[in-house]
């Protein structure tokens, strides 16, 4: 569910659902809210995306109340401040089980960290778009490939999950030079989720004069699918690829790809190749039912950040995703984030289990959620941090989850939810 203050482009979905509702925050989130219910689907389990901007260039009271708003749809009545708001929501018919913004590398400074928490912010996008200074500096993008590598540890340390925005075809950039560009990504950045947003030629923007001289050729179609259908293989099973392609429609762009079903025509070149992606999203279980009996619990480990990560998960024979979980466990080269409820604490970033989305208390025959299998990952990840030395166990809970994490153990911090873990 998306609440935009603004979008890229105007007949972008965003900004559609936004002039639809006179762009009110209510308005937005309730529509939705009344979509989604009349095409059968649960939404008493909400993850709210603030997208479309730099958050964090907006005024801080601007930020509180913005949200504090979308809670007040969520929850159907208003409130006086954000924090009613918040402890309105923890019981609510529609509770909030993540909230993400969107902003930029430069932007993500230590003292933002709290800022956000206070917020119930648990999941951050962020535009690195490459990671080669040059292609950077020439497209104005105005950060750097160090900034971008600070930006993801500090939010790492401070448990957030990641999502970052690589875009291929920028001004300057190769086929061959984007394949080497994507590689980087994997080399410390390690995001939880991404998103491919190959450059897309528009009128109104600068990069039109470059191609009208001659300076720029957007990839073709044929080129994309070819270039993504080499990458996507290459992608670690911990990470999830939630787009290939933005939603700009096809009459905006002037020259190259115009297909938004690349996804589609990417999945039919892997299997022409007899080869596959093992990401979350292609492996996620679906409706497909399990059987607990027959599932596998792997520990993926990886370096990132200066931390030892753990994604837990549960595996059915077929190779699909029941259900899954990040842990960080800080070291000496993690940086230091001034949050006293993290202090000799590892850190779990993400719970979620798979399958058919069911409400609250329900269950069903073969479903994976609401069978147990979070609060099995959730006693895995307790061992590992108490056979790696640490004393506690710290999770960025969203507001709607609160409840479930005190349910097992965890009490509320300042910030986080927290729980001993020594012997």
């Amino acid at each position: 569910m998306c609440a935009c203050p603004r979008a890229t482009c105007p007949m972008s979905r965003g900004r559609g659902a936004g002039w639809s509702t006179a762009m009110t925050r209510t308005g937005q989130v309730s529509s939705r809210l009344t979509a989604l219910q009349a095409v059968g689907h649960p939404v008493d389990k909400v993850e709210l995306l603030i997208l479309g901007g730099t958050w964090s260039a907006y005024r801080r009271d601007y930020q509180e109340w913005f949200v504090q708003r979308c809670f007040d749809a969520l929850n159907g009545v208003d409130s006086t401040t954000l924090v009613e708001a918040q402890q309105i929501n923890e019981a609510a018919a529609s509770r909030n089980v993540g909230l993400v913004i969107e902003t930029r590398p430069d932007e993500i400074k230590p003292a933002e960290l709290a800022w956000m928490r206070r917020l119930g912010v648990t999941k951050l996008q962020m535009g690195v778009q490459s990671l080669d200074d040059s292609i950077l500096r020439l497209n104005r993008r105005g950060h750097s490939v160090v900034q971008s590598h600070q930006a993801v540890a500090l939010l790492r340390a401070a448990g957030f999950k990641i999502v970052l925005h690589w875009m291929p075809n920028l001004l300057g950039a190769t086929l061959e030079s984007d394949r080497q560009d994507f590689a980087r990504l994997w080399d410390d950045l390690c995001p939880d989720e991404l998103k491919i947003y190959p450059t897309q030629l528009l009128e109104n923007a600068d990069l039109y004069a470059y191609w009208q001289r001659g300076e720029y050729h957007p990839y073709t179609t044929e080129e994309l699918v070819e270039m993504v259908a080499d990458i996507k293989p290459t992608i670690p099973a911990y990470c999830r690829v939630n787009r290939v392609i933005r939603d700009i429609p096809s009459n905006n762009v002037v020259a190259g790809n115009k297909r938004t079903s690349l996804r589609l025509d990417i999945q039919r070149e892997l299997k022409r190749r007899g080869t596959a992606c093992r990401c979350i999203r292609c492996r996620e279980v679906r409706q497909q039912r399990v059987d607990q009996d027959t599932l596998r619990l792997d520990d993926l480990v990886y370096s990132a950040g200066g931390a030892e990560e753990h994604f837990l998960s549960f595996i059915t024979p077929q190779d699909r995703l029941a259900g899954f979980l990040r842990l960080s466990l800080p070291g000496p080269g993690s940086p230091q984030v001034a949050l006293a409820d993290l202090e000799g604490a590892a850190i779990i970033r993400e719970v979620h289990v798979f399958g058919q989305s069911l409400q609250v208390g329900a269950e069903q025959p073969g479903a994976a959620q609401h069978t147990g299998l979070g609060t099995r990952l959730l006693v895995e990840a307790e061992e590992i941090a108490r056979q790696n030395g640490f004393s506690r166990l710290a999770v960025i809970a969203a507001v709607g989850t609160r409840r479930y994490y005190e349910e097992r153990g965890f009490e509320r911090g300042m910030l986080y939810m927290v729980k001993s873990c020594d012997t």
